[in-house]
């Protein structure tokens, strides 16, 4: 399918210069990039995707760019300051974000912001070129402190504080929880922090993909037993867990998707020990039941409330194994 940003080109709607194109945030199904991009993303699934394609790919802008490329995220505050981020590079910046997306308001404020163009729309989303103007107060510190003094940073996941199903999951945990933990999709690190508190932990894996994220981690879990991967939480982990804790992301895009909390399911069955246990929060409207009892021989709702499911679930199923 062609992509909204190559029809407002070949439409002339939009228009790049020539040379080294900087492109924030494009995600891996994204059909169209200019050839001389170089990928900006601290996401990793996108930016092991864009190098396996042979782009360069970096976390942050590095040197000169002739212009930039936005994708806009979700997160606003996030968008305003890629936003910012590329304006201050010095070249043209085109826009290319969905209506669900926020891209609506966000033209409306750089045109008051800067100097914006018509936007070209399209496919249920809009382009359009900021060519000048000051966006430095949108700008975000890398990190913030959030309630109860967690570092977070912005666009992450729960960055206001803890997520109320972490710190539900985090209150049923057991006492003891002997030997090696992994925290997929760990974020800012909160489950982590709780799971390092019971007796006989030897050792706390967190893994999550935004680079942004685990960076705050780092700050609010400094517990020499803490190792930190920034990677893609669905591949299975290569040494043999005795538990994992969990609160998987649902929300790729504006729908939910359980498949992907599924995919973290099977990567836990898939990294565990034939002795290990998941421990695993899920908002209630999630159907995860059938992808636990496809993946653990034993599966126990141990908890919650009206908005969370808490589940325990051993026996990994052999297939899951490596």
């Amino acid at each position: 399918m062609t992509s909204r940003l190559k029809m407002a080109l070949d439409a002339g709607a939009a228009t790049l210069p020539e040379g080294r194109i900087a492109v924030f945030r494009p995600g891996a199904s994204e059909s169209w990039l200019h050839e001389g991009a170089e990928v900006i993303t601290g996401f990793y699934p996108d930016h092991a995707a864009w190098t396996a394609r042979g782009f360069d790919v970096a976390r942050s802008p590095e040197g000169t760019y002739a212009g930039a490329v936005l994708f806009v995220p979700r997160a606003k505050a996030l968008a305003r300051d890629l936003l910012a981020q590329a304006a201050a590079l010095g070249g043209p910046v085109v826009v290319d974000g969905a209506k669900t997306d926020g891209v609506e308001s966000l033209w409306k404020a750089a045109r008051k912001r800067g100097e914006a163009s018509d936007a070209f729309s399209k496919a249920h989303g809009k382009v359009f070129t900021v060519t000048g103007g000051d966006f430095s107060a949108w700008r975000l510190a890398e990190g913030s402190e959030s309630e109860g003094g967690w570092m977070t940073a912005p666009g992450v996941f729960s960055a206001d504080g803890p997520d109320a199903g972490s710190v539900l999951l985090a209150e049923a945990l057991p006492a003891q929880m002997k030997g090696r933990v992994a925290d997929l999709g760990a974020g800012w690190g909160y489950l982590s922090a709780a799971v390092l508190k019971r007796e006989g932990v030897t050792g706390v894996e967190l893994v999550e993909a935004e680079w942004a994220a685990l960076e705050a981690a780092r700050s609010n879990v400094a517990d020499p037993r803490a190792t930190f991967t920034w990677g893609d939480a669905i591949q299975p982990l290569a040494e043999p867990l005795d538990h994992v804790v969990m609160n998987p992301p649902f929300h790729p895009a504006r729908t939910a998707d359980p498949a992907l909390g599924a995919s973290f399911i099977a990567s836990a069955a898939a990294s565990l020990k034939p002795s290990g246990k998941l421990w695993m929060v899920a908002n209630r409207h999630l159907p995860y039941e059938a992808a636990l009892a496809a993946h653990f021989g034993e599966v126990k709702e141990i908890g919650g409330d009206t908005r969370f499911k808490l589940f325990s679930a051993a026996r990994p199923a052999r297939q899951g194994r490596r």
